[in-house]
This record gives structure tokens, sequence and C-alpha cells, in this order.
């Protein structure tokens, strides 16, 4: 440090300095969200009991909400085990179906009458009874 006085190094730091300009007040905007959240007054105790209906109303839709969720949820799970049991059916009624008509081809019926009660088939013609 040089011996000098207090005011030529003030007046020389003056000197160096760039001079601010004085900055245009900009004018002020609406209150938008955040400027109204972030104020002091957004979160006072009157605003608070104001807004607690509001809020258990939200509350209430949000639970409603999810119920109707998981109920749906449950619902398609129950559609789509039918549905499987539906098909099964629907190959088992198929398969039956199937077995019935070979086993009531004549030819399956005169195995299981000749084999079971021995019947046989007529070789003859019926004949036509007249009554006098």
């Amino acid at each position: 440090m040089t011996n000098r006085l207090k005011s030529e190094i003030e007046a020389e730091k003056k000197l160096a300095e760039p001079a601010i300009a004085p900055q245009k007040q900009m004018p002020e905007a609406a209150p938008n969200f955040f400027t109204v959240l972030l104020s002091k007054k957004a979160f006072s105790k009157e605003s608070a009991t104001e807004a607690l209906p509001f809020l258990l109303f939200l509350a209430f839709l949000g639970m409603v909400y999810i119920g109707n969720r998981h109920s749906a949820e449950n619902n398609i799970r129950k559609i789509d085990g039918l549905n499987k049991e539906v098909k099964e059916l629907s190959w088992d009624f198929k398969t039956l179906k199937a077995d019935l008509m070979f086993k009531s081809r004549q030819t399956e019926v005169i195995l299981k009458v000749d084999s079971l009660l021995g019947l046989k088939v007529s070789v003859q013609p019926p004949i036509k009874l007249k009554a006098n």
C-alpha cells in the first residue's frame, strides 16, 4: 500500500467503476398462480380453513376414483375367467356332440345292440297286418 489520503483512493475507485444506469421499474404484472402461492397471504389460517371443504371434496373424489378403478379391474378379471370357462365348455360340447353323432350311426347302433343284447338285424321285410 502506498501512503495516500483516503479521499484520493475513493476518488480513484469512483472513476474506475462504471457508472450504473438507473433501472427502469417494470410495471407489476397481474398475479398468477405462483405469485399467489408464494405470497404470505396464500398460507394463512383463514385461507386454510376456507379451503378445507374443497380439499375434503377432492379427497373424496380421489377415493371414488380409486374404488371405481379397483371394481373395474375385478370385473375385467371375472369376464376373462368366464370367457375361458365358456371356451372350455364349448370344446366339451363339440367333443360330446361328435361322440354322439358317431355313436348314433346305424352301424354303431347295430354293433352295440348285437354285443350287449344279442339282437340281430332282421333280413325279412316287415309284415303288414290287416284287421277284419
